[in-house]
């Protein structure tokens, strides 16, 4: 008897990530998010021993919009969640959905060989499996 493939994570990414910079405005961030159909954007490292931030439409609903701030004036990192949790592009699917759901997170960064090669949310991942 033959055991079925297993989904992995790389087969859940849909987009290649979208990386820009901490010092950019929200109001930035939500132009480049309407333009490429990204929910996510990747804060690029400031140095080699950096490490990647995450802001999502969510975390702009929560913390901007909801608060009544300026998108204008307020910069990615005031909003980014850093360090964003990463997941290896091989790991099973369902256990990227155990991990993201026990951390009450829907995106994680993806990682190959040590070089991220996208984001993955909880839709697509639970998606995939099926």
């Amino acid at each position: 008897m033959s055991t079925p493939e297993e989904t992995r994570v790389k087969d859940a990414i849909s987009q290649k990530p979208h990386v820009i910079n901490g010092l950019a405005t929200v109001a930035d961030a939500l132009e480049i998010m309407r333009d490429t159909s990204h929910d996510a954007l990747v804060i690029e490292k400031r140095s080699v021993d950096d490490e990647y931030g995450l802001i999502t439409t969510n975390m702009i609903a929560r913390q901007v919009t909801a608060s009544n701030r300026n998108p204008s004036r307020v910069s990615v990192y005031e909003v980014m969640e850093k360090p964003a949790v990463h997941i290896s592009c091989d790991m099973q699917a369902r256990y990227a959905i155990r991990l993201l759901t026990r951390l009450g997170l829907e995106f994680a960064l993806v990682i190959e060989e040590g070089h991220l090669i996208g984001t993955v949310n909880l839709r697509d991942l639970t998606l995939a499996e099926m």
